[in-house]
C-alpha cells in the first residue's frame, strides 16, 4: 500500500486515495463522538444477540471496542443516557414570561420616545424664545421708524 492510500475504516479492504498532507498543518486525530440514540441502538442490538461471535461481528461492523459496550451499559444503568438525550439549554418560557418580556420591550421603547419628545418640545420652546427676542424692537419706538 502506498503512502497516499490507507485502509478503509470499516475494514472492507478497499484502499481510499488520500491527498498529500499539507506540511504546514499538524494533523491531530479527531475523537469520535457517539450520540445517545446510537449508543442505545447498539446496546439494544447487542442485547438481542445470543450466538457466539455475533457480538464480535457487531463490534467489527460498527468499528467499536468491547469496552464501549461495557461503558455504555454502565451509563444506561445509571440513567446517564436518558438524561443526556433530553434537550439542552434553558426550558422554554411560559406564555406569561413571553408576554412580560414583550411588554418590557414596549415600555422601554415608549419611554425612549417620550424622552425624545420632551427634548423636542424643550428645543422648540428655546427657538420660540430666541425668535421672540430677534423680532422684538429694541429701544426704538414704532413711530420713529415710520418718520424717516
Amino acid at each position: 500500500m502506498s503512502l497516499l492510500q490507507r485502509k478503509d475504516v470499516r475494514g472492507n479492504g478497499r484502499a481510499a486515495p488520500l491527498a498529500p498532507a499539507d506540511p504546514e498543518l499538524v494533523e491531530r486525530p479527531q475523537r469520535r463522538r457517539f450520540t445517545c440514540e446510537y449508543k442505545l441502538r447498539v446496546l439494544h442490538e447487542a442485547d438481542g444477540l445470543s450466538r457466539p461471535g455475533e457480538i464480535g461481528a457487531l463490534l467489527r461492523r460498527e468499528g467499536l471496542y468491547s469496552s464501549h459496550l461495557s461503558t455504555w451499559r454502565g451509563q444506561r444503568e445509571e440513567g446517564v443516557l436518558e438524561a443526556l438525550s433530553r434537550p439542552r439549554g434553558r426550558r422554554p418560557e411560559g406564555p406569561l414570561a413571553v408576554e412580560n418580556a414583550e411588554l418590557q420591550r414596549r415600555l422601554t421603547r415608549s419611554e425612549a420616545e417620550l424622552e425624545k419628545a420632551r427634548r423636542v418640545i424643550e428645543v422648540q420652546g428655546n427657538v420660540c424664545a430666541l425668535l421672540g427676542e430677534l423680532f422684538e424692537p429694541r429701544g426704538a419706538s414704532p413711530a420713529a421708524s415710520t418718520d424717516s
